[in-house]
C-alpha cells in the first residue's frame, strides 16, 4: 500500500466505526450496529480510511455517486490485481500460497478486468438478457406455485428462509441451468459453507487458525468444482439445451472454453444465482410483517410488485461489497488516491445515501429507486433479470394467498460482510 501516515491521519476513521462497517459479524446486526455506521460515515468521512488490525488500509466508499464513479472506470479501479472479496491478510496470503503468488482464487468474472472479464462474460451474456429469460416464466410460475402450495400447507407456520425463500429460487436456478434436482442439497450446502465462512454455524468445521475463512473458502470452492468438472465433461459429450451445455461448449478466441472458465461460471451461477434472491425475498418479507400498511398496498394493487421487489434489492443489498484497486495514481471525492490502494465499495450504504432517496431508512414500497443493489458497469450482475423476473413471479403467486405475515420468533442474519442476509425468521403466513 502507498498510503502515507500523513494522509492516514487526515482520512483515518475511527476503530469502533470501521470495524462496525468492515468486520462480518457486525452484519448479523445491520440495523443496531452496521446501518448507524454508515451513516456516521456518509455525514462526518464519506470517503475514509479504515485501518484495522490484520487488514491492509480500505478506502471506504459509502456514496452513491463516488460507488458509480468507481465501478464505471474498471480500468481505473481494477478487479484483477487484488483480491475483489476482502480478506484479512492471514486469508490473503494463504490464496497466494496456493496459486504462487496470485490473489486470484478461481476463474470467475468478478476476479477480472477487461478485456478477459469482456470476452468470458460473452461466453453466456446473451442468455441472460431478458428475451430469452421471458420463455422461462411459465416454468418458473409453476415452481412458483408448487412453493407456495407447500408452505401453507402447514397452515403457514414456517421458518421464512428454511423453508421458503432458500428452496425457490434455488430450484429455479438449478432447473434451467441443468443440475438435477435431487443434486440441488448438495449446491445448497456448498453455497452456504462458501458465503458462511465467518459464519460459525453455516461454515465448514476448520481449526482456529488466522486463516480459517480463506480455508473454508477455497474447501467450499473445491466442492464446488469436484462437482461440476463431471458435469462439465458430460455436456461437452452429451449436450442439451440447458445453460450448463451452453457454457460447456462454448468458445473464447476461438478455443474451446477452458475448464477453469467454464467452472467459474459454473460457480457464479450455483452461487449468486440463487443466495442474493433469497436474502431479497426473506428480507421483503420481514419489511411486510412489520409494515401491513405496505402488504396490503401491494395486494390491493399487484402492479406495484415490480416496485416492490426494487424497493427490497435497495432496502437489503444482498452483496454487501466487492473491493477494486487503483491502478495508478487519481482522486475520488477531493482525496488522492495512490496506485495499489484498495477500495471497499459499500453498496448497502449507497443504497441508503441521504442525498439521493428521500426518507432513505423507511422501507416504501412506491418509492422510485435508483438502487446499486446490482451494482453498475462492466461488472452489474450478468443474472440481475433472473432475479427480477423469479421475483416478479414469486409475489404474484404468493400475495394473493396470503393477507399477513405474523413473526413467531426472532429473525437472525449471517455474519457476513460479502453475500447475505436473514439466515432465520420464524412466522406464520395468514392465509386470504
Amino acid at each position: 500500500m502507498t498510503i502515507t501516515e500523513d494522509t492516514a491521519q487526515d482520512y483515518l476513521i475511527p476503530d469502533k466505526i470501521a470495524q462496525h462497517a468492515v468486520l462480518p459479524a457486525s452484519y448479523a446486526d445491520e440495523t443496531s450496529i452496521t446501518y448507524p455506521a454508515y451513516e456516521w460515515l456518509r455525514k462526518n468521512n464519506p470517503l475514509g480510511l479504515a485501518k484495522l488490525d490484520n487488514f491492509d488500509p480500505l478506502w471506504l466508499v459509502t456514496k452513491h455517486h463516488d460507488l458509480l464513479e468507481v465501478e464505471r472506470q474498471p480500468d481505473l479501479f481494477t478487479s484483477g490485481v487484488l483480491n475483489p472479496i476482502l480478506n484479512d491478510q492471514p486469508s490473503d496470503a494463504f490464496v497466494r500460497s496456493l496459486t504462487g503468488g496470485s490473489y486470484r482464487a478461481m476463474d470467475v468474472l468478478v476476479y477480472m478486468d477487461p478485456p478477459e472479464h469482456t470476452k468470458v462474460r460473452a461466453v453466456a451474456n446473451k442468455w441472460f438478457m431478458p428475451r430469452n429469460i421471458r420463455r422461462f416464466e411459465g416454468q418458473m410460475r409453476e415452481l412458483a406455485r408448487q412453493a407456495v402450495d407447500r408452505v401453507l400447507a402447514n397452515d403457514g407456520e414456517c421458518d421464512f428462509v428454511k423453508d421458503f425463500a432458500l428452496g425457490y429460487p434455488l430450484h429455479v436456478i438449478m432447473t434451467l441451468f441443468g443440475v438435477p434436482e435431487q443434486d440441488e442439497p448438495i449446491m445448497l450446502q456448498l453455497t452456504q459453507e462458501f458465503f458462511g465462512v465467518h459464519d460459525d454455524e453455516l461454515g465448514p468445521q476448520v481449526a482456529p487458525e488466522p486463516d480459517a475463512a480463506a480455508r473454508a473458502f477455497a474447501a467450499a470452492t473445491e466442492g464446488f468444482f469436484a462437482y461440476f468438472s463431471a458435469l462439465n465433461a458430460d455436456r461437452r459429450a452429451n449436450p442439451t439445451d440447458d445453460l450448463l451445455s451452453l457454457i460447456a461448449n462454448s468458445e473464447i478466441d476461438g478455443q474451446p472454453i477452458s475448464e477453469g472458465y467454464a467452472n467459474g461460471w459454473y460457480i457464479a451461477i450455483a452461487t449468486a444465482g440463487h443466495d442474493t434472491t433469497s436474502s431479497t425475498i426473506s428480507g421483503a418479507a420481514l419489511e411486510l410483517a412489520k409494515r401491513p400498511d405496505q402488504l396490503a398496498k401491494v395486494r390491493a394493487d399487484p402492479a406495484l410488485i415490480p416496485r416492490l421487489i426494487e424497493e427490497s434489492l435497495r432496502w437489503v443489498s444482498p452483496v454487501k461489497h466487492f473491493m477494486r484497486a487503483a491502478s495508478r495514481d487519481t482522486d475520488l471525492r477531493g482525496r488522492r488516491i495512490k496506485e495499489g490502494d484498495r477500495l471497499m465499495l459499500l453498496y448497502a450504504s449507497a443504497n441508503r445515501d441521504e442525498e439521493v432517496f428521500d426518507h432513505a431508512d423507511q422501507f416504501d414500497i412506491e418509492r422510485d429507486v435508483r438502487h446499486v443493489a446490482f451494482g453498475a458497469g462492466p461488472h452489474a450482475c450478468v443474472g440481475m433479470h433472473v432475479v427480477r423476473l423469479e421475483m416478479k413471479v414469486l409475489f404474484e403467486e404468493l400475495l394473493p394467498r396470503i393477507k399477513g405475515i405474523e413473526l413467531t420468533g426472532e429473525p437472525r442474519w449471517l455474519k457476513t460482510n460479502f453475500v447475505g442476509g436473514l439466515r432465520s425468521m420464524p412466522v406464520k403466513l395468514i392465509k386470504a
